[in-house]
Formats: C-alpha cells, structure tokens, sequence
C-alpha cells in the first residue's frame, strides 16, 4: 500500500517535476507512487517529509558506513568551517589524508585528489595511457566505473555484442571511443587471458572492479588477471570507489590480496562530503608533477575543489572510526546475518533467487542460474525485484535498486526489523 504523502512533499515533489529532468537528481529512479524527498538523516535511518521513518540501506549509495551524522564527524567538520571552506592550495587535511591512505592502501605511493568517482577512474584511464603510452583500455562488461565516455561502453548493455567489441550505453559518446574500448566477461580468466594476448601491444590498461558491482570474484580470478597484465607489463587498475575501506581498511586489496598499479577511491574515504583519490605506484603518479611541464609526459590535473579541507577533515574523522578495534568484525557479522536469514526466507518461500555478494554489499537476484557476470544478471526476474523493493520499501526499509549497503549503525533492533519486512515481502512475491 502506497505512503500517504503530507501536503508539504507534495509540493517538493510538484517542484521536482518542474524543475528536474525525470522529476530526480539522476540518482533513484522513481514512480509517482514511490517518489519522497529525503529531509533527514540521523544514524541508521532517514526520514521524509511526510515523518516516515526508513531504516537507510542506500547510505548515499555507500559513502555513510558510520551512519548519518556521526557525531564524531559532525564535530570535526563543524570546527574546522570556522577557517573557511575551500582554498584551492595545499592544506593540512588533505596532506594529513593523502598520508593516512598511502599508509593504508598498498599501491598507494602517491596520491592525488579529486571530487568524485568518475573523475577518479578517469584519471587513472589517462595517467595508464600516458604511461604505457597506448590508446585502448580493456574494461570488464557490467563493470561499473563512473560517467566518462570510457566508463559508459559496456555498462549496462541489454543486447551484449561479441567480445570484445563494446556497446555504448550513453547518447552523446563519440563513435571514435568505440575504437579505444575492448570488453571481456569477469570472472571468465582463460577468455579474458586471450584478448589480452592478442591485443597486448595496444593495451594501455585494463580496468576492473575487483568486486564487480554485488558479484564476488572467483578463486584466482584477479591473481591471473594481476599476473597476465604483469608478464606484458601492461598497468591493471581497480575501480576501488566501492570497496575502498568497506571490505576491509585497505580495501578489496587487502582483502583479496591482489595489489594493482593504480586505484580509484571515493565514498567512504570523503565521510559523506564531494572527494576521491587516485592513488598508485610512485613512477606512474609522477606524470601529475609540473616538474615534467613543457614536455610530452605531463598530465595537468586541476579541480577547484580537488583535496578540499573540510572534506578531508570528515574523511579523516571517518577512518579514525574505522581503524577502532572490532568494527569490521561489527560490520561483516550485520551484513552476515541479513544475507543468511533473506537467503533462509527465500528458500522456505520456494521462491528461485539467490543473495550475492559481500557482507557489506549485497543483492537479491530473481534467477536461478549461478550469478558470476553481467549476462547471468540479465536473467533476473525484473517485476519480482521491483515488487520485492517496493514492500521494502512500504515497511520502512530503503535501499537502492541493485544494492543493501551495511554501516556500523544498524543495530540489531534494526536487522530484526528488516528481516521481518523480508517475510513480508516473501508473501507478496508469492502472489
């Protein structure tokens, strides 16, 4: 049953409609029955304009692992606004960060800072093409990496061409991209081994997300992806925007234990403020040196708002809180037990789907084959996975459409309150 909506949201919802393309800021797709504006959060949960009450599996889509307004995060910020916002120089929050991560993230020699994701990965593109100097890139099909023209080959296709040949998923990309992009199934080494053969003196990198949206990698799959880019010495890059300091402090490279080249981080590191990283080996960052201006191996990267104080000081905060003792055991065994009682749920239902993933991010797919790369994901049952999240939804229980993101907020009244709302919605999928 649909949300009564109070007369205020009703207005910033007309206004949405007005004003915004989609009615949306592009970032949750909505119907008029599932559109609310968000007027708080606090914790675990958000709440609308109309008083509801969610508990927050979005979290921003991912960057609030401590939950909204932390304390502790909020103090630190709110102090330093009182010495300006923005400086667009050197700074002792953003050096004080950049030490903290080439600390904690084993490729990270050196690190350069930008305001988001996409901006990341794409610096990470370039900075691999200048030093191998070659054009293409390698991505994985599904792979997600952001908004570049590069980023956005082989996305989210639904009509998947042959390997490796890529399908823009954008309006807008120049054909000539098309030219540059090679695609190859994750997960699938001996396929992917092969086009890295034969195109190995094209390649400028190869790009992947080490933890390719909610699917895990198979035994050995990026080790023989770390080995095969080593032997042509070709610079593998991870998309770590997601799993940088969730799956573990050092990231999916710590947690699998595969060191890339070059890495893009975002999300968590900013503490829920407009920052991300490029980090990697020391002889491929110093192309960013304007000791090399005026020659042929210099790459300008400027940002107005690149290495922002007061968005370091809350990405500081954050990973102090995440350095205490105990808090990814904390992290894993709320993610463990949400995974394990929807999965337990499912099956008494007998409903065919299976929950993919990692403790801190995960999915439900309506399917029965195995889940192990993008087309598999094609085969999910689309109308249950709305209705799934609707009930979700209707039972105060808020994620986004592909993913539950856990953060050291949500307590075990709130587990207990979602695995309840799972039931729920087992009934109605069994309609």
């Amino acid at each position: 049953m649909p949300i009564a909506r109070s007369d205020e949201e009703k207005r910033l919802l007309e206004k949405a409609a007005r004003y915004l393309p989609g009615a949306t800021l592009g970032n949750v797709r909505v119907t008029p029955e599932s559109a609310f504006v968000i007027r708080e959060g606090r914790g675990s949960k958000v709440y609308d304009f109309s008083g509801n009450e969610y508990i927050d599996y979005l979290l921003g889509s991912g960057p609030m692992i401590l939950g909204h307004a932390h304390p502790n995060v909020v103090f630190a910020v709110r102090d330093y606004l009182e010495r300006g916002s923005t400086y667009f120089a050197n700074n002792a929050p953003a050096i004080e960060l950049a030490e903290e991560i080439v600390q904690a993230v084993p490729c990270a020699e050196k690190v350069r800072f930008t305001t988001s994701g996409t901006d990341a990965v794409f610096q990470c593109i370039r900075l691999a093409r200048a030093f191998r100097n070659r054009d293409k890139i390698l991505k994985f099909e599904g792979g997600y990496h952001g908004s570049s023209d590069y980023a956005m080959m082989s996305q989210t296709p639904q009509h998947p061409r042959d390997f490796p040949t890529p399908t823009p998923n954008s309006a807008g990309i120049p054909k000539c991209i098309q030219e540059q992009v090679l695609i190859a199934p994750f997960n699938d080494l001996d396929a992917t081994t092969s086009i890295i053969d034969k195109y190995h003196e094209e390649l400028a990198a190869v790009l992947a997300e080490p933890f390719q949206r909610v699917i895990p990698p198979k035994p050995g799959f990026l080790k023989g992806l770390r080995e095969i880019t080593t032997h042509y010495q070709i610079p593998l890059i991870f998309d770590e925007v997601v799993t940088g300091f969730r799956f573990a402090y050092s990231g999916a490279q710590e947690y699998y234990g595969v060191v890339p080249d070059l890495a893009a981080f975002g999300k968590i590191m900013g503490g829920g403020f407009p920052l991300a990283a490029i980090c990697g080996r020391g002889e491929i960052m110093r192309l960013y040196d304007h000791a090399l201006e005026g020659t042929e191996e210099f790459i300008p990267q400027v940002g107005t708002l690149s290495g922002n104080p007061v968005s370091a000081v809350a990405g500081l905060a954050t990973l102090r809180e995440l350095k205490k003792k105990g808090t990814y055991e904390k992290l894993h065994a709320t993610g463990t037990r949400l995974m394990k009682e929807l999965a337990r749920l499912l099956k008494e239902a007998g409903i065919v789907a299976q929950v993919v993933g990692h403790p801190t991010v995960f999915n439900v797919f309506f399917a029965e084959e195995e889940i192990d790369n993008y087309r598999a994901t094609l085969k999910n049952d689309k109308q249950k996975t709305k209705t799934f999240n609707t009930v979700l939804r209707e039972q105060g229980v808020f994620k986004g459409a592909s993913k539950f993101y856990i953060s050291l907020a949500h307590s075990p009244e709130d587990v207990n309150k979602t695995i309840a709302s799972f039931s729920i919605a087992m009934e109605a999928l069994q309609k």
